[in-house]
């Protein structure tokens, strides 16, 4: 039960299912609708569960207030399976109006923390309903191009003995009479699958980063979407499967979840996400050339900050016309240890991120494959051997060249919808301030 709106006789109700909602009306007739059952009909609560018997009737002029705008229900019967409590914490239709809305300025609206609070009401909401439908399609994306690819899907673990990227951002818990930590990458593990001869392999699944950051795109907790492959000659095979792995989901999204997108739109207007087949490829150099050209000032070695990003994203977009861009050939002191140098200019890495409206959402690279350079890069990054003599060893016995990247989920989703705060994308956020619910 949506609303309802009682009047003389009769009582209009709008009841909602998941994306949709429709018109009801009960009204007294001489067969199935009397004065008491409009009365207990205009006395249910507002988002009770219940099941209604009625004639589903064309309408003379469109229910613009509903989704099903051609017909509505004339009710018969009514039950209530389960009652709400009269008093919400909040309500749909604030939660649900949209964010520009001029003339809707004076009336309430619901900020991210009630949400998150009582966040089992504002799933409830039509755009909420179909966000998560979108989250589900990128899944369903990603696992069915890679398998046409001929990926196999793994599983990793998510507590382990050392760090994997190393570095303080890493949660520790207590593991029995010692400690261990939450995983931060399936990184080892990915890498790990392909020395042991699995060549192409993916993985859905936690990701913990316990960095005090209160921004608008990062969690304390986040869906993995990582990849790891065997190539043959270049990385650039690796390139080229995530490059269209990307369109693949891109065009999916597109194609499939219109209803969805329209629904969102309707609350957060953005532009629709623009991308080229094949994606567009630029080299680091050509970045920092076209980021002096608009007066940002940054050395050739410098990683690039998010308002440099941002700045990207905007004249690659001018320049392309793409939402969507892959940057290769990042500069190696700028990279974790494991990192392939590139062989024809030292300064440079065999690394890539990916962008979609100008900030990233994957970081990848051909790993060292090679236990004796692995174990140098590791002492030039002052990382302590003993932490990672599994990881080092596991390259002892042959492995391919291989490549990978992980991919953040509900960035990928917020970033594709235009929203502004990776909260709307997770169903159950986690941030430095929320454990709940």
């Amino acid at each position: 039960m949506h609303t309802s709106r009682a009047k003389g006789k009769q009582c209009f109700l709008v009841l909602r299912q998941q994306q949709f909602n429709v018109q009801a009306l009960v009204f007294v007739n001489d067969k199935t609708v009397s004065k008491q059952m409009v009365k207990f009909a205009a006395n249910i609560t507002k988002e009770s569960i219940i099941d209604v018997e009625g004639v589903v009737q064309k309408v003379a002029q469109p229910v613009e207030s509903c989704t099903q705008r051609d017909v509505e229900l004339h009710v018969e019967r009514v039950f209530v399976v389960s009652a709400s409590a009269p008093q919400l914490p909040l309500q749909l239709d604030d939660a649900a109006r949209p964010e520009h809305d001029e003339e809707d300025a004076s009336r309430p609206r619901v900020n991210q923390d009630t949400r998150l609070d009582n966040r089992i009401i504002d799933l409830r909401t039509t755009t909420n309903q179909a966000v998560y439908r979108v989250v589900a399609g990128v899944c369903d994306l990603f696992r069915a191009t890679l398998t046409g690819k001929g990926f196999v899907e793994i599983h990793t673990p998510k507590i382990i003995s050392a760090a994997s990227e190393g570095g303080a951002n890493v949660f520790t818990v207590s593991y029995f009479k010692n400690n261990a930590y939450l995983a931060q990458s399936p990184q080892l593990y990915k890498q790990m699958a392909i020395a042991a001869d699995f060549e192409k392999v993916f993985t859905v699944g936690a990701v913990f980063r316990a960095e005090d950051s209160n921004t608008h795109r990062h969690l304390t907790e986040f869906v993995g979407l990582d990849l790891e492959m065997a190539f043959n000659y270049h990385y650039h095979e690796v390139l080229d499967v995530i490059g269209d792995m990307f369109v693949c989901i891109f065009k999916g999204l597109r194609d499939r979840y219109k209803t969805e997108i329209n629904t969102i739109q309707k609350q957060f207007p953005s532009e629709p996400f623009r991308f080229l087949e094949p994606s567009l490829r630029l080299e680091f150099p050509e970045a920092v050339a076209m980021l002096r050209e608009a007066g940002v000032e940054i050395g050739d070695e410098d990683d690039l900050s998010t308002p440099d990003e941002k700045l990207l994203g905007k004249l690659v977009k001018a320049k392309y016309d793409t939402d969507f861009f892959i940057l290769d050939k990042f500069p190696l002191a700028v990279r974790p240890f494991y990192t392939m140098p590139d062989p024809n200019n030292p300064k440079y890495a065999n690394s890539y991120d990916m962008y979609m409206r100008g900030e990233e959402i994957l970081s990848g690279a051909q790993r060292i494959h090679d236990p004796e350079f692995l174990t140098e890069r590791a002492k030039a990054h002052e990382i302590d051997i003993e932490k990672i003599k599994s990881y080092i060893d596991s390259f002892r016995y042959g492995c391919p060249p291989h490549g990978g990247g992980g991919i953040g989920m509900e960035r990928v989703v917020m970033l594709y919808l235009g929203l502004n705060n990776i909260r709307k994308t997770s169903m159950f956020p986690r941030d430095p301030k929320r454990l709940t619910p």
